[in-house]
């Protein structure tokens, strides 16, 4: 009785939320654009304060505030033409006929020649526009390691910590607070590609050439993206068609890996093209700490990347988004003499093989009204097809995913901005555990089936008072799963700025998850134990509270760039694999008792004479679970940890 009642609860909430929906599209179909919004910066990527913005011709006009950001009525004005000014740079004239917003680059001034303007774009930077904490990695932190993909993005990061699941085959995982990195969303462009199965090998799979910019939020944020994020969200942003014309790049190792990366851009009318290919080839078998299984395991990889953009989503009108991509991959671990022709699936020389074949393909389209209201579709899909043995398991696994979004947005008061939709996950996913060695059989040999299907309505608020001194973001979604029922996620973050360069932030909200368990825990399919489920797995679920200070001092030669934050996750279930009850077996069961995870972070990022960095940061990390009133810390976890990293 009970569950039928959430049910209908549930359909009476979307229908209530599609019908605002449908309110704020009627209003904006009947508005006309009445205001033109936009950003002023330097190639950089650095705001510019106090730039001026007037009509051609007229004395009517405004100037920049602190985050570069103006806003004028259009109303009434015939000639459509800004004139755009600011010491140092030169001006420009915009034509914003039939533009409500857009985003200008200024450059800097050459009419003095006796003064030469020296910069150097950050390779991080904390944003200060939004009440969400949100650390920018460019492509210039991205240089200073010599990283091949994704997993290696974060190598000079003090709050992602890339961890390796598996050392024979290599796998990665991404961690934030100390958490596995299951528990923090990572996104393509917004969208939900690397997930479930794809996530033990998909976090590898995005060639580091390929990336543009990583947007890195611990704790609660943006309830637009989903439920899952409970330590944080990682947002990667790969390169337009509007980058480089040809990239080419060649890396190699002492292991003897090779890798090809080509990039190529073109531009058809309003479409614009990039086409993107990457591939890893496998080295050599070594063995140099002589233990006889390879330090490396053999590695081939094959990624084709095709993207289509027509238009800018900011101008009025309708813009759109195609991408599509196919990755293979194949991995070969283990002893040094296993011979995967022959050695497969046999007890007699230990190897780990993985292969996978996975076609995604994601298509965004939106409509924007005027310079307040704007519609936007999107959707993605993805087919997971892995082949795998370990050791004398075998495991073969298939899923399919299908997501959707439909989201309207309405900036509304001049000043706060509303956004609600609703979306539709589907999640289709067979697993076949074998074991060909009869004398390694195990009991949970079988076929396992999972199928979800999680339609959601959301709707947030971010606002913004005192020009932009104080944000306050408000965020609720509720989420209807066919077998856990409806979920609440609740989220709210707030920032304000004691000064230009001084910003205390501060979340609260509530995250959850379904749990992959063999995808996520292939150690239980690599070792000899049998595996017990006590009870049925239920979601996971967890609060997340954090607080965090920020703070920018410049003087004539020296830049300082400190950031404080502590966050706390809260977990109402775990569900974390128990190797300690017996030597044979290992334990899968919900945890509704108390696990916790404390995490304080301080970083200093400075900057000397225009030419030497100095980047330090200190983390703690306090992950533990109460048992009978004892406090067991979960292994893996450093307690203490310093990262430092310099350049010149």
């Amino acid at each position: 009785m009970t569950k039928s009642f959430t049910v209908v609860s549930t359909a009476r909430l979307l229908k209530l939320l599609l019908a605002i929906l449908a309110i704020f599209l009627c209003i904006s179909l009947n508005l006309q654009a009445q205001s033109v919004r936009g950003m002023i910066q330097n190639k950089y990527g650095e705001r510019l304060p106090g730039a001026n913005v007037v009509w051609v011709n007229t004395q009517s006009g405004t100037v920049t505030n602190l985050e570069g950001k103006f806003e004028l009525d259009s109303t009434n004005v015939l000639d459509k033409r800004l004139l755009i000014s600011y010491v140092g740079y030169q001006t420009e004239t915009v034509d914003v006929t039939d533009r409500a917003y857009f985003a200008l680059v200024l450059k800097e001034s050459e009419t003095l020649e006796e003064v030469q303007v020296v910069d150097e774009q950050k390779g991080t930077f904390i944003s200060s526009a939004k009440a969400i904490k949100t650390e920018v990695i460019t492509q210039v932190e991205l240089g200073k390691s010599a990283c091949c993909d994704l997993a290696g993005c974060f190598n000079t990061q003090a709050t992602v910590k890339p961890a390796t699941t598996n050392v024979i085959t290599n796998a990665k995982e991404l961690q934030i607070l100390g958490l596995s990195g299951v528990y923090n969303q990572v996104l393509i462009e917004g969208m939900p590609l690397i997930q479930g199965n794809s996530y033990t090998y998909g976090v590898s799979s995005v060639p580091g050439t390929l990336v543009d910019n990583i947007y890195v939020a611990k704790g609660s944020n943006s309830v637009l993206q989903g439920y899952e994020s409970i330590s944080g969200q990682i947002n990667v942003e790969l390169k337009e068609p509007s980058s480089e014309k040809l990239f080419l790049n060649l890396y190699g190792n002492s292991f003897l890996e090779k890798q090809l990366n080509v990039n190529y851009t073109s531009k058809i009318g309003n479409w614009g093209n990039l086409l993107a290919f990457h591939t890893a080839q496998p080295g050599g078998k070594f063995d140099r700490d002589e233990d006889d299984f390879l330090d490396l395991p053999l590695l081939t990889r094959y990624v084709l990347y095709n993207k289509w953009n027509y238009r800018n989503s900011n101008d009025l009108g309708v813009s759109a988004s195609i991408t599509g991509r196919i990755w293979q991959e194949k991995r070969i671990g283990g002893q040094e003499d296993f011979d995967l022709s022959k050695d497969e699936g046999s007890t007699n020389v230990y190897g780990q093989t993985i292969k996978i074949i996975q076609p995604e393909g994601t298509f965004k389209l939106a409509y924007r009204f005027d310079g307040n209201s704007r519609l936007a579709f999107s959707t993605s899909s993805f087919y997971h097809d892995q082949s795998s043995f370990f050791g004398s398991s075998s495991f073969q696994a298939k899923q399919w995913n299908a997501y959707a979004n439909i989201q309207y947005e309405l900036r509304w008061n001049n000043q706060h901005e509303i956004r609600t939709g609703l979306s539709y996950r589907h999640v289709d996913l067979r697993e076949e555990i074998a074991f060909p060695d009869e004398e390694a059989f195990r009991n949970y040999e079988g076929i396992y089936l999972k199928r979800e299907n999680i339609p959601g309505a959301f709707i947030e608020n971010n606002f913004s008072f005192k020009d932009d001194q104080i944000n306050v973001l408000v965020g609720i979604r509720v989420d209807h799963h066919n077998d856990f029922g409806a979920k609440w996620t609740p989220r709210l973050l707030a920032k304000y700025n004691f000064t230009e360069f001084t910003s205390l932030r501060a979340s609260i909200g509530k995250g959850w998850r379904t749990i992959n368990l063999f995808s996520e825990n292939t150690n239980i399919l690599a070792s000899a134990r049998d595996l017990i489920l006590s009870d049925e797995l239920q979601a996971e679920e967890a609060w997340n509270t954090g607080a965090s200070l920020t703070h920018k001092y410049f003087a004539n030669d020296f830049e300082l760039q400190l950031a404080v934050d502590f966050y706390r996750t809260d977990f109402s279930n775990q569900i974390f694999p128990d190797y300690t009850i017996d030597p044979t077996k290992v334990l899968v069961e919900n945890f509704t008792g108390k696990g916790i995870s404390n995490g304080f972070q301080a970083e200093a990022d400075m900057l000397f004479y225009e030419k030497v960095s100095w980047k330090i940061a200190y983390n703690y990390l306090d992950v533990y679970r109460m048992i009978e009133n004892e406090k067991m810390r979960l292994p893996f976890n450093s307690t203490h940890r310093v990262t430092s990293s310099f350049g010149f």
